[in-house]
């Protein structure tokens, strides 16, 4: 992955997960990052053991609801390294519940981290891409963008569904004219910390027990983000969807 080496990654929702694992495996392919999340005590073990490494990181504490917090960490990317080559949109949460039981205020956090989140990293990466005329904007999404399950996915699914329309509407626009790439990943159930946003103690237990036994671990899907940016500039990898092999839908 020798496309990967001392290009400028910048990763939210890097604190674990598929966030953590991605780090890990661009760090090893040489890649700089620049990585922000909201719990800096584990960022700052991450960036630690990175450079202990041998690689080359930094972080910024970072809510992604914040405007200013995502792009102050744009602009760390371009202070400390002086350009940006990847973006990775990954932060977000699963706090399922069914619609009758109107928890308002996760719908609305999930908005918040999931669509508008993704909206201010291109907002914050867009216009230095399109400078540099190169760059690459990948988004974590889910296979509920694909399709809705029943039983409390309603609104998760609709914020999946929004980011992969609006990775295809950025692709569209951008990747004939000013070379930028757009990638979707959307992974099936992973090892990751997502359950514990959920409130509902019967949905929790339910997607804690699929994910515990059947989900795929976060390197999965680390692989296929470097996969991803490993191509040559002439090679856009627009969506991946990567499921456990058990899994159905």
């Amino acid at each position: 992955m020798e496309q990967i080496k001392d290009k400028v990654v910048v990763i939210t929702g890097a604190s674990s997960g598929i966030g953590e694992a991605t780090a890990r495996k661009l760090a090893q392919e040489g890649a700089k990052l620049v990585l922000g999340a909201r719990r800096t005590e584990k960022l700052e073990a991450l960036v630690s053991e990175i450079i202990g490494n041998g690689g080359d990181a930094c972080y910024q504490k970072t809510d992604v609801t914040n405007k200013e917090n995502v792009q102050s960490l744009i602009d760390l990317a371009i202070e400390k390294y002086g350009r940006i080559d990847v973006l990775y949109n990954n932060a977000g949460l699963m706090p399922l519940s069914p619609l009758r039981d109107l928890k308002v205020d996760e719908w609305e956090r999930m908005i918040d981290v999931n669509i508008k989140g993704v909206l201010y990293g291109i907002a914050a990466a867009l216009p230095i891409m399109r400078r540099q005329k190169s760059g690459h904007i990948i988004n974590t999404d889910s296979v509920a963008g694909f399709a809705v399950n029943p039983g409390g996915w309603a609104v998760y699914s609709g914020t999946k569904f929004a980011v992969r329309a609006i990775a295809e509407g950025l692709r569209l626009e951008e990747s004939p004219y000013s070379g930028i790439r757009v990638t979707d990943i959307s992974p099936g159930a992973v090892q990751t910390e997502l359950p514990t946003t959920i409130t509902d103690p019967e949905l929790k237990k339910q997607v804690e027990e699929k994910e515990k036994f059947n989900g795929i671990k976060p390197d999965a899907i680390a692989n296929a983000v470097a996969y991803a940016i490993s191509q040559p500039s002439d090679v856009s990898i627009n969506e991946v969807i990567i499921r456990p092999t058990a899994q159905r839908n």
